[in-house]
């Protein structure tokens, strides 16, 4: 196992503030790394230096020579003029330029040109290359090729600057915080992607799910500095809290040696205290022992609730559409009181639109909405709010309250708030401009809970937020005593709040799923096994013969019909082939058209499909 770099005592600072220092790393070749921490640690700012975009304030990097490293940014740049196939291999390869062409020539018209490109795809062996794009462009969803950068969605954009890291050839793969902007199903599929996938990798992200189910190594940064945990993050669990157990034992230790101590030095009398320097060093290092944490910093969300009468929320028929496009329909549901519940669907199915209808920012074209006369919501945005970027973090919040109530009754300060949420006095005084994503999110789930909401619609809360915050958030609201409705995609955090699951089925559809978010997805898998069976069902089929008595079988027990459908697969897939061997000959011959090319090229892949399927049913009957 080879290395790829290591970190020699780096640090960072943003001007007389600490980052982190001394800090020791090595990436090794095939390892797949996470990095944790709460915002403002310092997690990007360590990709910025592992992908050589920076340069550590103190300390060097050393690289293996011709590493090749491909980097998602938490905030990609894209360039606006570019069509999405030009950003996808705008720092190509040989290989993906010639990609990028041959997928130009196709939207060409010129036969001449798409001919030329088939060949030299051929002589580079391309083809496999150009089928695993492919696959990364179909499961991210992304439109037109040829559209315009300018023209797409936040999270379009963020797909595109994803699959541009992918596809780019590269030893070494920097992510951060991929799984923003992305719907379930997505996630699981890039799950899949990077636990097979032979290259490093070392990333930034919030999903717990994702870390343990890819990762050989957790990183942690805290106190300024980096711990490594070998394992996944289940692993990385058990031995932080082993090491927080071992902390906190010697913390004892060192009280108990400490108060030993203590009447030492008050007994001891002032002439001998020259001879007793050495002892009087090791009490003030004990002092300082006793004095540290036995875990790093921590949120503390402890804000009370507003009353809650026996009303909460009716919503009666609701229906909602944009153009010909149904997002809502006919949806009823009667909130009870300390329901929790999640919203899961693909992106732009409507879960937004439905919390816009309830807080009455949006408007239904049917039904009715009955709201408690005591019902107090919180709504966290998944756009957040727009901050006065020039105002210190102290002023915002003062702006929306000056006083918070605590959920043991107590009524602290803004500022006193603040500390709370991991913003001590001299950070309250910072400029929000200079705040990191992460902090900014927090800052604002802040800005929602000091308002003591009893019903709170989450949109994406877990965007930005980093892990230890996440934990204690998923506290807080375990314990919440009020209305929860969150919509997210992030898999342990339904897991963890949610009682019961409102799923999009498309077409407005809204179903409620007794259960939390993996029961729902195994509920999802055996009802479309079921419903993959029900239609091969309907598949037409000779009609079978009458008989009276036993018919012979072959020895492995084959049914007649089992036999007859045999005989049929067989020759279904005698000429699904030759059809397959015809189309290749004519795509090779150069006479086709663009328009036939790509008509061709389609029956193609259909064909494949259809086959794979004639195959393995063939190989099930062929067993028996």
């Amino acid at each position: 196992m080879g290395s790829y770099l290591q970190t020699n005592n780096i640090g960072r600072r943003i001007g007389d503030r600490i980052i982190f220092s001394n800090v020791n790393l090595n990436i090794n070749r095939d390892e797949k790394l996470g990095i944790v921490g709460i915002n403002g640690s310092g997690k990007s700012s360590l990709l910025d230096i592992i992908a050589g975009r920076d340069s550590p304030d103190e300390g060097s990097v050393t690289f293996t020579r011709d590493l090749r490293t491909s980097y998602l940014d938490q905030n990609p740049k894209l360039t606006e003029s570019n069509s999405i196939i030009d950003e996808l291999f705008s720092a190509g390869t040989r290989i993906t330029d010639l990609i990028r062409d041959y997928e130009k020539s196709l939207f060409s018209g010129d036969d001449t040109l798409i001919q030329k490109m088939i060949q030299k795809m051929d002589d580079s062996k391309a083809w496999d290359f150009e089928v695993s794009v492919k696959q990364i462009l179909f499961k991210l969803k992304l439109p037109d090729l040829n559209a315009n950068i300018s023209s797409l969605s936040g999270g379009e954009r963020k797909r595109v600057a994803l699959a541009k890291t992918l596809v780019h050839e590269s030893d070494l793969l920097i992510l951060d915080e991929p799984t923003n902007h992305l719907d379930i199903d997505m996630i699981e599929w890039l799950e899949d992607y990077l636990k097979e996938s032979v290259r490093t990798l070392i990333m930034v992200t919030h999903d717990r799910y994702f870390l343990d189910r890819i990762c050989t190594g957790i990183f942690e940064i805290a106190d300024k500095t980096v711990s490594r945990y070998d394992g996944n993050y289940s692993v990385y669990l058990e031995k932080r809290a082993e090491k927080e157990q071992s902390s906190r034992a010697n913390a004892e230790k060192a009280r108990n040696l400490f108060r030993t101590e203590l009447e030492w030095m008050r007994r001891m009398p002032k002439a001998r205290r020259h001879k007793s320097k050495a002892r009087i060093g090791s009490f003030h290092d004990l002092k300082d022992k006793t004095k540290m944490p036995a875990s790093g910093k921590q949120i503390n969300i402890n804000v009370d609730a507003s009353r809650m009468g026996k009303k909460i929320l009716d919503l009666k028929h609701i229906s909602k559409s944009y153009q010909s496009k149904t997002l809502i329909k006919n949806f009823s549901y009667l909130f009870g009181r300390y329901e929790k519940a999640g919203l899961v669907g693909p992106n732009g199915s409507g879960k937004t639109t439905l919390f816009n209808i309830i807080t009455g920012l949006v408007t239904p074209d049917s039904g009715i909405i009955e709201t408690g006369e005591t019902v107090k919501f919180g709504y966290y945005r998944q756009e957040g709010i727009s901050f006065d970027e020039e105002m210190t973090v102290s002023d915002a919040v003062e702006k929306i309250a000056e006083k918070v109530t605590l959920n043991d009754g107590r009524v602290v300060s803004a500022s006193q708030f603040l500390n709370y949420f991991l913003f001590p006095p001299e950070r309250q005084r910072t400029f929000i401009r200079k705040l990191s994503g992460g902090e900014k999110r927090r800052l604002y789930l802040l800005t929602v809970l000091m308002q003591n909401p009893n019903f709170l619609l989450l949109d994406e809360p877990t965007n930005d937020l980093d892990v230890l915050t996440l934990n204690v958030l998923e506290e807080y609201l375990s314990d919440f005593k009020g209305c929860l409705l969150v919509a997210s995609h992030d898999r342990y955090f339904l897991d963890k709040i949610a009682d019961h699951i409102f799923e999009y089925r498309g077409d407005g559809i809204i179903k409620d799923f007794p259960g939390n978010y993996t029961q729902l997805r195994d509920y999802q898998d055996e009802r479309d096994a079921i419903a993959k069976k029900e239609e091969s069902k309907k598949l037409p089929e000779k009609v079978e013969m009458k008989r009276t008595g036993p018919l012979s079988s072959s020895k492995t027990g084959i049914t007649w019909k089992e036999k007859k459908e045999l005989e049929k697969i067989e020759s279904e897939i005698k000429k699904i082939q030759d059809e397959k061997g015809i189309i290749e000959m004519e795509i090779t011959t150069g006479n086709l058209t663009s328009v036939e090319l790509r008509k061709k090229s389609e029956r193609f892949s259909e064909l494949l499909k259809i086959l794979d399927e004639k195959e393995l049913r063939w190989l099930e009957l062929s067993e028996k």
